[in-house]
């Protein structure tokens, strides 16, 4: 009935404006009352043109189509013999947006919330938009928790037929959640539900998260969490009744209740397997992660229907589908499941197509491809091809989708989209230390020259103990099959008397070639050569010993020193590893030719266990021998140390191992290093691995001759891990729990890398 008065009204209008007249033959046409329309798209808008015959239906039809433009608020038709003369009033033009109140937001964010409804200056004023953009604001404030926002607007006109929009906001106060209710739950807590999930009552670090703010996404979110919490738990019925969200009278508290039914726990009497066997039974069997006997576990379920798939998508089946049927007995609360697999066609990759890469070739993306195209399908492989592109670092994102090949049901193609982050950067940078103290460096950098995808880097630190100049290329293709090959210059100067650690400066001046040669998708051999010359420079509180090397050997050493590695990275990640294990073997060795004769040999060791979606567990370890080759002694500047930030937190840098008459660290020809570490979120930083917190517990010992286990040291302690703005920070709180009376202790400690 509503709809049919306003149409009622809207033709009265138009019939009105339209006034009556006989017909007659329109000899011109003139448009008044216009000032910032142009009179063509008046004319564009009319049905009728010079020589037609007007008519009381077109004169109704014009009037129409011009109020449609929304450009007027009033248009009339007249006949001045034989002239239509159209007469119309414009819509007044914003001319101002102001915003008064707002905390919240900034003026910038808010006029992109009235743009989005509609409201911007310079278009035409309209009442119904402006009602639209003011409930718009209200919802963004509602987001935010601010139920009791007020939003006032007012108009008024300027000259030239425009108006100003005035918003003031009043925003109030945001509403916190003041309970959350369980009601229904008989064999979990209270406190053990709302552990799981993220909204709660205001607590610590609630104002920086703003988790004690209700959200309606968070709250399915959390929903989703509980219901997988009972359903891996085996409450195979497990269902949420409803949830009551309720707003106090002053807007300023929330009160969550949610009513749920556990049901019975139930347990898994047997699991088969049906359908198509491509892939042998006894196969997919060992990738089942349910077995009988057990409690039902819904995402042990997943996973396993997932690892067929995947096994399936290895062989070509990318379409493959494993679906569960569960078999429920109520009285025996056992549950049953057929797994029945159907493969679908076998596919292969008919194109690899490449996206968003701008500067870098497409032969530096395509060779780190392992899906090959015309080949079967894999899986396994495109995630891999991912991965490979992915840590290549020249791309801030990189995705990967199948798309079937339309009009065909065997063939898929690859479409890989990346976007470039910037790879060369000239660069100043100021760092500091907890040893160091202050470090200032400079950089000019191009991992990605020209888009070839080879690397070259010139870089200058200077500290109070290393202080850093070198240059050096790399090419990670230097041939077809992967092998890499590179060229250091290098200059570096040790100065350990500043910390007391030791009274000797050396200053090692060389050149290298490097290669590295993959041997499997995680197996990597390198091995170098290098000519360094190194000048020592003693003084008179310098250790006799090191007085006797140089007395012996000189006070200049030239070096042929060789390198041979192999390493295994499994990790996840290289910045922030939640799973996969690090297996690294060193040898540095001086080749006859040279003044020195030694060897050195390391071992390295790291394993990632993901404990929840959040957190990780590591445990690693380290152990290096070095001695000198025939009678040559080893060089004691290529002694191992231990302590400090990069160490064994807690000890001063270079405070463990044994010391000289003096008190200074000479360092041993064996060390071995232990860490154990828990890494969790920074309160309030939710899934951000960027900032991570951690417990640690750290030991390591220096010796010459064996390992003395009786001298090892040990800490344990807080470290804060933060990839900030202006490179990774790494702040340590360590507590000594083993130590002897002689230690040099530092229980705070910090480095903050610099600008790259």
């Amino acid at each position: 009935m509503k709809r049919s008065l306003i149409s009622l009204l809207v033709a009265l209008a138009w019939s009105s404006s339209a006034q009556a007249f006989d017909p007659f033959e329109i000899r011109d046409i003139r448009v008044e009352g216009i000032q910032r329309t142009d009179p063509g798209a008046v004319f564009s808008y009319l049905p009728v043109k010079v020589g037609d015959t007007m008519t009381a239906e077109r004169a109704t039809a014009s009037v129409r189509l011009l109020f449609g433009t929304g450009f007027f608020k009033d248009v009339q038709v007249e006949n001045d013999d034989g002239v239509l003369v159209v007469i119309v009033q414009e819509r007044p033009a914003i001319g101002a947006i102001d915003t008064r109140g707002s905390k919240e937001f900034d003026r910038k964010k808010l006029l992109e919330i009235l743009r989005a409804a509609g409201l911007q200056e310079g278009r035409i004023f309209d009442q119904s938009v402006l009602e639209r953009a003011k409930q718009d604001l209200k919802n963004q404030y509602i987001a935010r928790g601010k139920y009791s926002v007020e939003v006032e607007t007012t108009v008024n006109p300027l000259e030239r037929n425009r108006v100003s929009v005035n918003f003031n906001i009043t925003e109030g106060r945001v509403a916190k959640i003041r309970s959350i209710n369980v009601v229904g739950n008989r064999v979990f807590t209270d406190k053990e539900l709302l552990d799981l999930v993220v909204l709660r009552t205001p607590g610590f670090m609630t104002w920086y998260s703003k988790n004690d703010q209700y959200s309606r996404q968070k709250l399915a979110a959390d929903l989703e969490t509980i219901r997988s919490f009972y359903l891996n738990q085996g409450y195979l019925e497990f269902n949420i009744d409803s949830t009551q969200v309720a707003l106090s009278p002053d807007k300023r508290d929330v009160f969550i209740t949610v009513n749920l039914t556990e049901g019975e726990r139930y347990s898994v009497s047997d699991v088969k397997l049906a359908g198509e066997m491509i892939v042998p039974e006894v196969e997919l069997r060992r990738l089942l992660k349910v077995r009988p006997g057990e409690v039902f576990n819904r995402e042990r379920l997943t996973e396993s229907t997932k690892l067929m798939t995947d096994r399936l998508a290895d062989d070509g089946y990318a379409f493959a589908q494993v679906n569960a049927v569960p078999e429920v007995d109520r009285v025996k609360r056992e549950v049953s499941f057929t797994l029945f697999v159907d493969p679908g066609r076998r596919v292969y990759v008919r194109r690899i197509n490449i996206a968003g890469n701008t500067t870098t070739r497409d032969e530096v993306i395509r060779r780190e491809f392992r899906q090959m195209e015309g080949g079967w399908y894999s899986q396994s492989k495109i995630n891999r091809s991912k991965v490979r592109v992915d840590r290549l670092g020249y791309f801030s994102e990189v995705n990967i989708e199948t798309p079937a090949v339309q009009g065909s049901n065997d063939q898929v193609d690859v479409n890989m989209s990346v976007k470039e982050r910037p790879t060369g950067a000239v660069s100043f940078g100021v760092g500091v230390s907890s040893a160091e103290r202050l470090i200032l460096s400079g950089s000019l950098s191009q991992n990605n020259a020209f888009g070839t995808g080879n690397a070259l880097q010139l870089q200058l630190q200077t500290g109070r103990i290393n202080r850093v100049a070198s240059l050096s290329y790399t090419n990670p293709y230097w041939s077809d099959d992967g092998i890499s090959r590179g060229f250091d210059l290098y200059s570096r100067r040790f100065n350990p008397t500043v910390l007391r650690a030791a009274s000797y400066i050396t200053n090692t001046d060389g050149a290298g070639v490097r290669f590295g040669v993959p041997i499997s998708e995680l197996d990597a051999v390198n091995y170098g050569l290098s000519l360094e010359n190194t000048d020592i420079e003693i003084f008179d509180n310098t250790a006799q010993r090191i007085k006797d090397y140089v007395k012996t050997y000189g006070g200049s050493n030239l070096g042929l020193i060789g390198t041979l590695g192999w390493q295994r990275d499994g990790r996840d990640s290289t910045i922030a590893p939640t799973r996969g294990l690090l297996h690294r073997v060193t040898l540095e060795t001086a080749l006859p030719g040279g003044d020195l004769r030694y060897y050195k040999l390391g071992y390295k060791a790291q394993r990632f266990f993901p404990m929840t979606r959040l957190t990780t567990f590591q445990i690693g370890g380290e152990i290096g021998y070095a001695a000198g080759l025939g009678d040559n002694p080893l060089p004691f500047y290529k002694n191992y140390y231990a302590g400090g930030v990069n160490s064994v937190r807690g000890f001063s840098t270079f405070a463990i191992g044994p010391r000289d008459e003096f008190g200074f660290a000479i360092g041993g020809n064996r060390m071995l290093l232990a860490n154990a570490e828990y890494y969790f979120p920074f309160p309030g930083a939710g899934k951000d691995q960027s900032l991570r917190l951690s417990l640690f517990m750290d030991s390591g010992v220096v010796d010459t001759d064996q390992y003395s286990l009786d001298k090892i040291r040990v800490s344990t302690g807080l470290a804060l891990n933060w990839f900030s703005p202006v490179g990774p920070l790494k702040l340590s709180f360590g507590f000594p729990i083993k130590k002897e009376p002689t230690d040099r202790l530092q229980r705070i400690q910090f480095t903050l890398g610099t600008i790259f």
